[in-house]
């Protein structure tokens, strides 16, 4: 499981993904899908997202509704950027469709 702080041109998000890498294309196809054609990613250890998010961590894994290869952990880009110190980001991934 990969979980990455993406900042997109709109808002920063967490997300939560099965996918191997955040440019595999099928991940890619499917922030496409909602409109993320640009982003810089920041990896974090899951063990640290699920540590800062506590229970909603959990909820978010297991609902149901949500893709099983595709889960936004947060929405609330401020909380976000918040609970993750600059120090813990490493190298950015950026990606820029086309």
């Amino acid at each position: 499981m990969k979980i990455a702080l993406l900042f997109t041109g709109s808002s920063l998000l967490v997300i939560a993904t099965s996918h191997g890498s955040l440019t595999d294309p099928a991940l890619l196809e499917k922030l496409e899908a909602k409109g993320i054609k640009k982003f810089i990613a920041y990896e974090l250890p899951p063990d640290l997202a699920k540590n800062r998010y506590a229970g909603h961590f959990d909820v978010v894994m297991k609902d149901l509704r949500e893709s099983g290869d595709l889960r936004v952990v947060d929405f609330n880009g401020q909380r976000a950027f918040e609970l993750f110190h600059l120090r813990e980001l490493g190298t950015p991934i950026m990606f820029e469709a086309g």
